[in-house]
Order: structure tokens, then C-alpha cells, then sequence
């Protein structure tokens, strides 16, 4: 039985007239490995500063397990500006000291991109003070995974890191014993590493079992048994089931027979994007040329970046872009931009850039463009069109995409200079897509935006018949949008990557490999099997594995008649009592059988 580590009882938060939380109650146990989602400004961070004690609530209470170690990531960080990085992350240990320890490698190593902190003007013996937010960030995480705490507390860890960055680490908290609650923005990180969800909306705290995509199900199949959120809401999550059970690769760690429940509930809705329609009507936007690249040089100031290339955008690609930090990613998107404001009148360094006549081009860069503090959020964009064409014959006014892009009709009216910082990036992808481009540059789109923004970002873009390139750390975005993935890897060309991001992980870490030849070789992280099963075995295997799908999907309709008598019954409290331990008996039992399921599946 797994030991309660931390419990939120009944707890309440309000803020002027809103109620954050109310009378929420929750656990942490020992192996929890939790992700908060929800709206921004919904209470995610406020509950985790709650349970980490960083904030008194208004009313209920928090208890911790005597003894409890706990360490928190928050957006601010506590670091000493005076100090070195050497001081606040090993304590200032001697160099002999800390790199005998394959731990503390293995974090700098994940977290800084190499022992000498490369981008550290000082290696480990820079000062704090002078870094920015990201780097501080970056330290400020080494410092706390370099720990041994019992629960691990994390808000948005992923922020400032790379692909690379993110990758490694997923798999250094998997490995972790520590409970782990994450409030994050980057799904395929929840899918990675959580195994519980709790969904923040409205002052509730909703739990769901498993990662992101098991979570999705959930939510999909709760919203239409209980039938209580709205027609809208209920299709985009379909639709993005649909994505996470054909778009991509299956990312849930749950039975088939829950997959085949999934199918069927999504049996009748749409690929996500029809490509051959949206490829035709790109084309007659567009003509045949886009943007057409030859022998060209790009530099940022003396640095040489990119050499002798020739490539070309065409006409409805929608390419991920990824790549080192310092490779080039957005200085080829400025110098095609330049390009085009120029209409080809300035050219890089050397080479030929070529843009289409038809060419409408929208870049979002990763500065958040300034508007007037007391425009209304209608009137900024009402500036820039009243109406949209989104295409096979979709059109919207700028106050329905306001409320598309989670400006509902009261946000409408706020002044620009009372949003956040992802309002005010929704409002800024808002406006430029009210312009009717036909080319999209997004240079990191996913920053400050939350899930369901994100949700309904993507579906926008799923009709969107153009040229696209998207930069960004958000391995589930590019997945979610693009088609084909294009890497800059710091030797000054691109490439194609057939095998996505998962190739371009690949070839760093080959890379890395090949630039510390004398560097012991890690140990495969899963064993594989010493030999297989034989033929008598797998079927007598697939026959057990049968059999233990029967008997959960018998556990699952008794746990939902549970669930019915305990709403039924819900002012019994002795009832109550009675109900709830026979719905944890059931829970328990159908986790041991979902594990012996996983286990033969693993074999056959």
C-alpha cells in the first residue's frame, strides 16, 4: 500500500469575487507522478504553491507526512545573484569530486548540453547575476533534481529547454523514485512521464488515470456520458482523439481493449486534415512558387549559419523546423521575411532567395508585438479585419474568432495592457491570422499558451490551405501540424528527417557520441528479451491475455455501477463509506490485471 505523502482537504482560494478552488480535496502517495492541466488563469499554479505551502489557502488545509522532503520549481527562482553556478548546483565541490559522481554528469550533462556548460561564458564558475530568466531556470532545475526530496513539485520545467533538453528530461524523471506533481503545457512530456492528470476548471479539481492521451479518452467519454459540456467542446475533443489514435503513433500505455473502446468512439470522425483538398486549394492560392532558396548563405553578424543552400517552400508545405540552439532556425526565417518585405529587393549574404507574387506571409516571432495598453482586445483586431476567410468556404467574424481563441464576449472588451503574457500571445496569433496570409512563419507559437488554446490553435490550422513553417520545443505541436520535419545540426546545411523528431534525436545523439569517443557507453535503458517466446507459449500467452481483458472489462462495469450507487446514495455517508472501499477493491484489483496484461504483452 502506497504511503500518503501530502493531502489538500476541502481547500478554497478565491481571488476578489472568483473562486479559484473550492473545497477541492486531493492526495499525493509515494509513485504518483501527476500533470496539472487546465485554462491559464484557471488555479493550476495556485494549487501546486498551495500544496507546496507557498501560499495559505482561505479555507481547508493542507497535511504533509511527518518527515516529508519537498522541492518546488516555481517561475521565480530563489538563486543567489552573487553566486556562481558552481555554488548554487554542487555546492562548490572540486571538479575530481562532483564528476566522480554519474549522477551529477548525467544532469549537467542532460540540462547545460556538455560538463563545460557550453553558452556559459564561465563554465560552472559564471555568476548568476547578469543571466537570463531561461538560463536561471535551467540552474535552478539542476539544483533541485541534484537533490533526493520525497515529492518533486514542478511548474512548467519544460520552459527554455530544446527538443533535446526535454527528451532527456522524460527519461531522467521516469527513473526517479520521487512522487512527481508537474504543471505543464507540453503534452507529449505528460505523456511521457505522468500516470495520473488532474484537470483544473472552474474551482473543481477533476482526476483522471494515466498520460495526456489516456486522459483525453477519459475526458471525451466522461463529457459524453454525463452529456455535460457544450457540442463544441465535445468535437474538439473528439477530433483530437482522433489524432492520438491515428494521426500518430498510439502514445497511451493502456490495454487494447481500452484502444478499441477509444476506435469506436471515434469511429466516425474525419482525419484531422484532408492534405490532397487542402494541397489543391493551396496550390491555386499560391501558384507554383513560394519561396525558392539557391546557394544561399545565411549569417547572423560574422557568424557563418547556413552554406550553399538551395531548397524550396512549396505550395501548401507544412514543415517543422528544428535544430541546435545558435544553428540558425530563425535567422533563415528573418532572411526569408526579408525577402519577401523587400519583394527580393534584399538578398542574403550570397545566393538567391526567389518569393512567389501571390505570397501573403504572417511570422510570428517570438517577441510579443507592443500594442496600446487601452485598445479593447475587439478593437485590435476589428484593426486589422472585421472578417476572415479561413477557406472551403469558412468564414468568421473577428468577435467569433475572438471567442475561438478563448476571448469570450466579456474578455472582448478588456484593455490590452490588463492580459497576461498568454493573452496576449493568443491575441498577437489572433491578428495575424485575421491578415488571410497564405505563408505562415511561427517561431515558438506554443510559448505561454495553454492546453485548450493549443486544442483549438491546431484545429484552426487544420483547414488553414497554405505554406507553413513552425520552430518550436513542442514535440507534440510539430507533430500535431506539420508534415514533414527539416533539421539545421550546426554543420551550416539542412535535412529532410524522414523519421520526424525521433530521427533527429537519433543523429544528435550519434553526434555526441562521435565528439567524446573516450566516453564510457551508457547502458540500454530497457533489457531486451534474452530469447523469445516459443509457439506453444505465445498462443497459451495471447489465450491469457484474452481472458484478463474479459475480466477487466467485467471490472469496468461493475466500477461504473459503483460510481452510480455512490451518486445515488451520496447523502449516506455510511453508504458512502461501504460503496467507496468496494470501488477501491475493484481499482486495485484491475491495476494488478492491467499490469499482468502489460507484462504479456510485452512477451508476445
Amino acid at each position: 500500500m502506497a504511503v500518503n505523502l501530502a493531502t489538500i482537504e476541502s481547500v478554497t482560494k478565491v481571488y476578489g469575487t472568483r473562486a479559484l478552488l473550492d473545497a477541492v480535496s486531493l492526495g499525493v502517495s509515494e509513485g504518483d507522478r501527476i500533470g496539472v492541466v487546465g485554462r491559464n488563469g484557471d488555479g493550476k499554479t495556485t494549487l501546486i504553491r498551495i500544496l507546496a505551502k507557498l501560499e495559505e489557502p482561505d479555507g481547508g488545509r493542507i497535511t504533509w507526512n511527518g518527515g516529508l522532503q519537498l522541492d518546488v520549481l516555481t517561475q521565480h527562482d530563489s538563486l543567489d545573484p552573487k553566486a556562481t553556478i558552481r555554488h548554487e548546483v554542487i555546492a562548490d565541490r572540486a571538479d575530481h569530486e562532483w564528476l566522480g559522481d554519474a549522477r551529477i554528469r548525467d544532469i549537467i550533462e542532460g540540462l547545460f548540453g556538455g560538463l563545460d556548460l557550453p553558452g556559459f561564458a564561465d563554465g560552472l564558475d559564471t555568476v548568476i547575476g547578469p543571466l537570463s530568466g531561461g538560463e536561471r531556470r535551467r540552474i535552478a532545475l539542476a539544483k533541485l533534481l541534484l537533490g533526493s526530496p520525497d515529492l518533486i513539485v514542478l511548474d512548467e520545467p519544460t520552459n527554455h529547454l530544446d527538443v533535446e533538453g526535454i527528451n532527456w528530461l522524460a527519461q531522467h524523471l521516469q527513473k526517479r523514485r520521487s512522487a512527481l506533481v508537474c504543471v505543464t503545457h507540453d503534452r507529449w512530456f505528460l505523456d511521457q512521464v505522468c500516470t495520473r492528470m488532474w484537470d483544473v476548471q472552474h474551482g473543481d479539481v477533476h482526476e483522471y488515470e494515466g498520460g495526456y492521451s489516456d486522459y483525453v479518452f477519459a475526458r471525451a467519454e466522461r463529457s459524453r456520458i454525463e452529456a455535460v459540456e457544450e457540442q463544441k467542446r465535445q468535437n474538439m475533443a473528439r477530433k483530437e482523439l482522433a489524432w492520438l489514435r491515428r494521426g500518430a503513433p498510439a502514445r497511451t500505455s493502456k490495454p487494447r481493449y481500452r484502444i478499441e473502446a477509444a476506435n469506436a468512439l471515434i469511429a466516425d470522425v474525419p482525419e484531422p486534415r484532408d492534405k490532397s483538398e487542402l494541397m489543391k486549394f493551396a496550390n491555386a492560392r499560391l501558384g507554383k512558387t513560394v519561396f525558392d532558396l539557391e546557394n544561399v548563405t545565411v549569417k547572423a553578424g560574422p557568424k557563418l549559419l547556413l552554406e550553399n543552400l538551395t531548397w524550396q517552400l512549396g505550395p501548401g508545405d507544412r514543415i517543422g523546423l528544428l535544430g541546435v540552439n545558435g544553428a540558425g532556425k530563425t535567422s533563415l526565417l528573418r532572411a526569408l521575411r526579408d525577402a519577401y518585405a523587400s519583394e527580393g529587393d534584399v538578398q542574403p549574404a550570397s545566393g538567391v532567395v526567389k518569393v512567389g507574387k501571390t505570397v501573403r506571409l504572417a511570422y510570428l516571432s517570438q517577441e510579443v508585438a507592443e500594442l496600446n495598453p487601452e485598445t479593447r482586445v475587439l478593437q485590435a483586431v476589428e484593426q486589422v479585419r472585421s472578417r476572415v476567410d479561413l477557406g472551403k468556404g469558412r468564414e468568421m467574424s473577428a468577435g467569433q474568432l475572438c471567442e475561438q481563441f478563448g476571448f469570450g464576449k466579456d474578455k472582448q472588451w478588456t484593455p490590452v495592457g490588463d492580459l497576461s503574457g498568454g493573452e496576449r500571445r493568443r491575441l498577437q496569433l489572433l491578428r495575424l491570422l485575421m491578415d488571410e496570409p497564405n505563408v505562415l512563419f511561427l517561431d515558438e507559437p506554443t510559448n505561454d499558451l495553454d492546453i485548450e488554446t493549443l486544442n483549438q490553435l491546431e484545429d484552426l490550422l487544420d483547414g488553414w490551405p497554405g505554406s507553413m513553417i513552425v520552430i518550436s520545443h513542442d514535440r507534440f505541436f510539430i507533430e500535431r501540424t506539420t508534415d514533414v520535419v527539416h533539421a539545421l545540426l550546426g554543420d551550416k546545411r539542412m535535412r529532410m528527417l524522414p523519421g520526424g523528431i525521433d530521427e533527429y534525436l537519433e543523429r544528435r545523439a550519434r553526434m555526441a557520441a562521435a565528439a567524446a569517443p573516450s566516453a564510457p557507453v551508457a547502458a540500454p535503458a530497457v533489457e531486451t528479451a534474452a530469447a523469445g517466446l516459443s509457439g506453444g507459449d505465445l498462443r497459451a500467452a495471447k489465450k491469457e491475455m484474452q481472458k484478463l481483458e474479459r475480466q477487466i472489462a467485467k471490472l469496468d462495469e461493475k466500477e461504473s455501477k459503483l460510481h452510480a450507487q455512490l451518486a445515488e446514495h451520496a447523502a449516506d455517508f455510511s453508504k458512502v463509506a461501504e460503496l467507496d472501499a468496494q470501488l477501491r477493491a475493484v481499482r486495485e484489483e484491475k491495476e494488478e490485471l492491467e499490469m499482468s496484461w502489460l507484462e504479456l504483452a510485452e512477451q508476445v
